[in-house]
């Protein structure tokens, strides 16, 4: 029996200790509470109530907190403390490896309350049991139940080949998990017989029977005891099977672009972003380095720091940017002005190569010229570093959200009373809706007071919102149209009032919201107010808004209530609407409560490809390998629809091709390799044959 790999006793004890939980889960999930809270690390989003506790959990979906895609550092504080919770003996693991691991988005095996079966939960805890029991015994009755659950189980939607993964973590010597990776190695003719590759000829397509499950891990065990297999057990031949699709996988992210993105600090705390605005440049420091150029190599700019400032240290992070500045940044690139760790001030696109300016009077000599497209602040999606220059192509999700924030172009900066007219007939030349949409939008957002704007990845939510405002105002107002970001540590503090730290102790702050709505109350009651929320079901909502919970509804709109951190009564006036977004493709959707839920109308955005105003801009692009690509991910939004584990609440939405003023053949290659690929390595994570399948069928565009 295999003894390397570490984890596997703290699993198969962590299985039994859960065991005795299937009728009394309540304490359970009390236990994998304290279990977060005392690392501390925030419990993933599941089912909750309104304090962010699961209402019920089945055992698969308790390991999947813990084999989904996590650094080790975290993976192993969580199984520490959930070791001390539940009283698990064996050490806590030092490796993991040939552990499949999930897809964080899919990484429970049971739908939300309204969207499961009454009995889906039991059946897995019964599934569990039995499997549990069969790796005992291997009986009839054990192997006819254990066929009954894996077979009931395998009808709910999200649950196909992850079901043999979680019977993998739990009995690793009874169970072959058959994720994406063993998969293809089983499909290999070389890897197994002639004659179990006449039996079990497919492991691409329908994941197999209960029955067809046992027998295909009871032939492989056999073949591997008799040595037929060169692999000691179901975990060498996971480990195997890992090991050579790394060595012959090649990374689509490495792929050559002319496209990056990149974050750049104007000065400390953006003190030279109006210089970077006015000469339409970006520059960074390092004047007593000179021309960066005149480097060959890192080496040499790390030995000039340290003579200019007579010391021995390393100065990695000024040598990464200067020679990044220098050597990296191309054409073309994307650069986010930033200040501090949570504030952008624009975006821009890259216009000229390096150069350096000796007669510059201001210290920052090194720079590019840039074209400025966006000139709006928001929030940063996440804390940012305290770089200069960081470049975060990588960061896919980053990135997304950006362009997001930043898709519909700048609104212009402009005196009160002069703002630019917008008509219906302006939103409906630039949205992809057509005018039976616009007005039930427009309905429903003026009757219920609060909508939401639902998803998949790339609709245009957020370009929606705004240009819906603006077409009730008739203008692009920005005064009166106000747009934050939820995040998972968004609190009431940050969003209505709550005392912040000052020189002299603690000093009371308003928030956004409460300043927005103090502003709508002095103005005309007829007068429309936008107040617009990104991410909104990122938060906790009933955290979020407190006492306003109630005032939210249209008809309680001038109810007065006190406030949380002061005596004064506050109300949110009735011209205020509250718009809010969504991606579907984020599971933490469906739990928002119902007392939530009944104050929001919803309405669901679908990708565009159809409409013709999208066809119209996309001929006037006249981009042959733009149309192609377009073509191609039409095709992938069918197999996406079809997946059982996707759907159409994951299809890929048209703003990914929207957001170039002039279409080159980097930029196309930029959103394949950079935002497209990514995305599907995060849909099929556990399935790389269908990630290089469709990067293949993407880059035929090209």
């Amino acid at each position: 029996m295999t003894t390397k790999y570490t984890w596997t006793p703290f699993y198969v004890e962590f299985a039994d200790k859960l065991l005795p939980y299937k009728n009394n889960r309540n304490e359970m999930i009390r236990k994998i509470a304290r279990a977060f809270e005392s690392i501390p690390m925030k419990l993933p989003k599941l089912d909750c109530d309104e304090y962010d506790i699961p209402t019920d959990m089945d055992p698969f979906s308790v390991f999947a907190l813990f084999n989904k895609s996590l650094t080790d550092e975290n993976r192993i504080k969580i199984l520490q403390a959930l070791k001390v919770e539940f009283d698990v003996i064996s050490d806590v693991p030092r490796d993991f490896y040939a552990i499949p691991v999930l897809n964080p988005i899919n990484a429970t095996f049971y739908r939300f309350t309204g969207e499961r079966g009454d009995n889906d939960i039991d059946n897995l805890w019964s599934l569990f049991e039995v499997a549990l029991a069969y790796s005992h015994e291997k009986s009839e009755s054990n192997r006819r139940d254990f066929a009954k659950y894996f077979d009931v189980c395998l009808t709910y939607k999200g649950v196909k080949w992850n079901i043999t993964m979680s019977l993998f973590w739990i009995r690793p010597f009874t169970y072959l998990g058959l994720d994406g990776r063993n998969r293809s190695m089983l499909n290999d003719p070389r890897t197994t017989t002639a004659e179990f590759n006449r039996k079990w000829k497919d492991f691409s397509g329908v994941p197999p029977s209960g029955e067809e499950y046992l027998a295909i891990c009871n032939e492989l065990q056999v073949l591997m005891d008799d040595d037929t297999l060169e692999y000691d057990d179901f975990l060498d031949f996971s480990f195997n099977a890992w090991r050579k699709t790394i060595e012959q996988e090649t990374d689509p992210l490495k792929v050559k672009s002319a496209l990056k993105y990149w974050y750049i600090s104007p000065g400390s705390d953006g003190e030279k972003w109006d210089l970077f605005k006015e000469k339409g440049q970006v520059a960074i420091g390092w004047r007593a380095l000179g021309d960066l150029r005149q480097y060959k190599t890192k080496e040499d700019m790390r030995q000039a720091l340290q003579e200019e400032h007579k010391n021995k240290k390393s100065h990695t992070n000024s040598v990464h940017a200067c020679w990044q500045f220098v050597h990296e940044m191309q054409i073309g690139d994307i650069v986010i002005a930033k200040a501090g760790r949570s504030q952008l001030l624009g975006k821009g696109i890259v216009t000229s190569d390096y150069r350096y300016q000796p007669d510059e009077i201001d210290s920052y000599k090194n720079i590019r010229q840039v074209t400025w497209t966006h000139l709006e602040e928001h929030e940063t999606p996440k804390p940012s570093p305290l770089k200069t220059l960081t470049e975060i192509t990588n960061q896919t999700k980053l990135v997304e959200a950006i362009n997001e924030l930043y898709l519909d172009g700048d609104d212009p900066i402009e005196a009160e009373g002069e703002y630019e007219s917008y008509t219906e007939e302006n939103f409906l030349n630039q949205v992809y809706l057509d005018k039976e949409e616009y007005y039930i939008l427009r309905g429903l957002l003026k009757n219920k007071k609060n909508l939401i704007l639902q998803g998949p990845p790339g609709v245009g939510k957020t370009f929606i919102a705004k240009r819906l405002a603006y077409s009730i105002l008739g203008s692009k107002d920005t005064g009166r149209v106000k747009m934050i970001q939820f995040h998972q540590s968004y609190s009431y503090e940050d969003f209505v009032m709550g005392y912040r730290p000052s020189q002299n102790g603690f000093v009371l702050e308003e928030g956004p919201f409460y300043k927005f709505c103090k502003e709508a109350e002095k103005d005309d009651p007829d007068t429309p107010y936008f107040f617009i929320i990104d991410e909104i079901n990122r938060g906790n909502l009933s955290k979020i808004f407190g006492e306003l919970f109630l005032l939210m509804e249209n008809d309680k709109r001038g109810i007065e209530v006190q406030l949380l951190y002061s005596n004064e009564l506050f109300t949110i006036p009735a011209n205020v609407y509250i718009i809010g977004m969504m991606n579907t493709a984020d599971r933490s959707l469906a739990i928002m409560d119902y007392a939530l839920r009944r104050r929001f109308a919803f309405y669901t955005l679908e990708p565009a490809f159809n409409n013709d105003t999208f066809k119209r801009d996309l001929i006037n692009k006249d981009n042959g390998k733009l149309n192609r690509l377009v073509d191609n991910v039409q095709k992938l939004n069918d197999v996406i629809a079809k997946d059982d584990t996707l759907g159409p609440d994951f299809l890929i939405g048209h703003s990914y091709f929207c957001n170039a003023a002039v279409v080159t053949d980097s930029w196309v290659r930029g959103v394949i390799d950079y935002e497209l690929i990514p995305l599907l390595r995060e849909y099929w994570f556990d399935e790389p044959e269908i990630v290089d399948e469709w990067s293949l069928k993407l880059r035929e565009a090209l």
